[in-house]
């Protein structure tokens, strides 16, 4: 079995969690650089001065209090401050993409590094100019012509703090207006470098103050957000056709597999429910262009009422995207009992899977769950679909040869890559490519931790932000280069 020509193999990475340099080049603060490092056991904590001036932690997870206010405090650790540090390391970092063979780098621009304070009157030239760098060298080497296709994403979880601070980000519906001045700008100084956009990423995991710039803990306010994301998006595929209609410009969705935990009719209605609310509802408007009856139900029940203008249903109407991405990294077993043994790597309502593995962070391992949702959104939408995001995230050791042997992640990925196979070959599914995360090191989003390593490259860099950040092959990028090289008949590793 084998995939089409021109199928897109690389890998991915973000900006708040690999390129650093957040002091330099006129960047300026989003939410993420007031927010600590973090475990397993210790949720990732927002960084905030109350109304007395006192200065406090609270979860990353948890709403932001009205009355308090982000802040950056000199005596913490935020790892997305140096991150990986791309920032210092693009050339030798790509150099390395390109020894890999890849055809498709996924990466994000970083809000603040273009606009400082979120709007166009801050625009920051040295910014434009570091990533028209970072796109010449991944197209144009000129020794080596790489001719690394790159994915670019537009917000991969960069909320500007000064729009946070001044009227709660995606909350206020001039942030529209703010983000379309920024996509648009890159749309235009970049069209003939970046074919192929991603509006949001993970789109469904965008909540509270670090990722929409919203404080308290109200859900209807969080609809109302989402609603003007939604809308983001849309113009954002308008106005990027008419600056140039071969654009690609696709939604991003985290897409766990999700399985009722019986044959019992409840726990099914329960799983279509939960898949519905978690998944569906954020691909049927940016892929279909309406509101689906059974999200509108759902709001009406909760007291949610969406503000609009007159046009905006017909925004989204017009502003479907061209392609689905999503993430896959497991699945979850949902059920409508209340269970003592909760699946730890899950962040959503899920039980234990007996019939599947976990990864040292306790996420289920399935491979199988891959194949089954690239057939489900296929099916549901009939879009070419990208897999811009699919790993192990595990502990990476040194033998006494001084090498990094990560048989667990080359099992993982050619488990993963031979279901995707299947899907594309036996089941007739579209899919555009495959960018496995963290194809280098970085720093993990959810819990700011540097142990859990996803990359083919290993940085030298600790949980404490100490390190070299020396850059070191691991045996998978051996491996992964031979998948590329033979566009997936050669998944297997030899021992």
């Amino acid at each position: 079995m084998s995939l089409p020509e021109g199928f897109l193999w690389g890998g991915a990475t973000a900006a708040n969690q690999y390129e650093g340099g957040f002091d330099q080049g006129g960047r300026g603060l989003s939410t993420l650089d007031i927010v600590t490092s973090g475990s397993q056991e210790q949720p990732r904590q927002l960084t905030v001065k109350d109304a007395q001036g006192k200065i406090r932690n609270i979860s990353m997870y948890e709403g932001m209090p009205a009355y308090c206010q982000g802040y950056l405090d000199e005596n913490q650790y935020y790892p997305s401050h140096r991150a990986t540090d791309f920032y210092h390391h693009w050339q030798e970092d790509i150099a390395l993409f390109a020894e890999q063979g890849y055809k498709a780098y996924r990466m994000s621009i970083s809000w603040t590094r273009i606009f400082p304070d979120g709007t166009k009157e801050s625009l920051n030239e040295e910014g434009i100019l570091f990533y028209e760098m970072i796109f010449n060298e991944l197209l144009f080497n000129e020794l080596l012509k790489y001719g690394i296709e790159p994915i670019v994403t537009l917000n991969h979880f960069d909320m500007p703090l000064a729009l946070a601070e001044s009227r709660e980000g995606w909350l206020d519906r001039c942030t529209i207006e703010d983000f379309l001045d920024y996509a648009v700008l890159l749309f235009e100084r970049f069209k003939e470098q970046v074919k192929y956009w991603i509006t949001f990423n993970e789109i469904n995991f965008l909540n509270g103050y670090v990722f929409l710039g919203i404080k308290g803990k109200d859900l209807g306010k969080r609809a109302q957000a989402l609603h003007h994301v939604f809308l983001a998006s849309a113009r954002c595929v308008m106005e990027g056709k008419k600056i140039n209609p071969d654009f690609q410009i696709g939604m991003m969705l985290a897409s766990a597999g999700m399985y009722p935990e019986t044959c019992n009719p409840n726990d099914s209605m329960r799983e279509i429910e939960v898949s519905r609310m978690f998944k569906y509802l954020y691909s049927d408007v940016q892929c279909r262009g309406y509101y689906p009856e059974y999200a509108l139900k759902e709001y009406e029940r909760n007291g949610w009422q969406l503000v609009m203008e007159s046009d905006d249903l017909a925004l989204l109407r017009k502003g479907t995207v061209d392609f689905l991405s999503f993430s896959y990294y497991n699945s979850a077993v949902i059920s409508t009992k209340e269970q003592e043994k909760t699946s730890r790597g899950n962040m959503m309502e899920a039980v234990k899977n007996p019939y599947l593995e976990e990864s040292e962070w306790g996420w289920p391992i399935d491979p199988t769950g891959l194949r089954i949702v690239l057939n489900q959104l296929y099916d549901r939408y009939q879009l070419p679909l990208f897999i811009v995001e699919n790993g192990l995230g595990a502990l990476d050791t040194f033998n006494e040869q001084k090498e990094i042997i990560d048989d667990a992640r080359i099992a993982y990925l050619s488990a993963h890559i031979e279901q995707m196979i299947k899907a594309v070959v036996h089941d007739g599914v579209k899919l555009m490519g495959y960018t496995p995360w963290g194809c280098i090191d970085i720093i993990s989003a959810g819990t700011g931790e540097m142990k859990k390593r996803y990359g083919f490259i290993y940085v030298d860099l600790d949980d404490a932000g100490k390190g070299t950040f020396a850059r070191k092959k691991k045996k998978s990028f051996y491996w992964y280069k031979k998948v590329i090289e033979s566009n997936g008949t050669s998944i297997q590793a030899k021992s």
